[in-house]
């Protein structure tokens, strides 16, 4: 069984910009309060085969994830899909479109996996997180726009 979420902002900073904040993971912290940690492998920046592993609580307990970057081209497509194996998974990414006046239209999305019990919880955890997606959306925004000078 799977679920998906999605949301849409816009962020008024340069396509460019956006781009390298989402690209860097080591960066959802500011906008995903689950996210404890999260480190880099290799070292140097995003690219195809890049590797983001993270502590994350989730309903008060903590797992390890690891994600891969199994899609890039810069400025417009981010995809990842997870390596960690965990009750339920995620495969997702962003997808980055310019706009005038130097703005960037972002759509996160992702799918998430049962595996074992967890088909029996990623109905749940697909339905809190379209519930959170409007506000996960304003946070990536608000830490973009703080974190990035225009």
């Amino acid at each position: 069984m799977s679920g998906q979420f999605e949301a849409s902002i816009e962020i008024d900073r340069p396509v460019e910009q956006v781009f390298a904040y989402l690209a860097d993971g080591r960066n959802d912290p500011d906008f995903s309060p689950r996210v404890q940690q999260i480190t880099k492998t290799p070292d140097g920046p995003t690219a195809l085969g890049t590797v983001f592993r993270s502590t994350v609580k989730d309903a008060g307990m903590k797992t390890a994830r690891e994600f891969r970057i199994v899609g890039f081209d810069p400025p417009h497509v981010i995809r990842w899909s997870e390596q960690s194996r965990n009750l339920v998974t995620a495969e997702g990414g962003y997808d980055l479109t310019p706009l005038p006046g130097g703005r960037t239209r972002v759509r996160i999305f992702n799918e998430l996996q049962g595996h074992g019990l967890g088909k029996l919880l990623v109905g749940i955890a697909a339905s809190a997180a379209r519930k959170d997606a409007p506000d996960f959306g304003r946070r990536i925004k608000a830490a973009a726009e703080a974190s990035l000078t225009s």
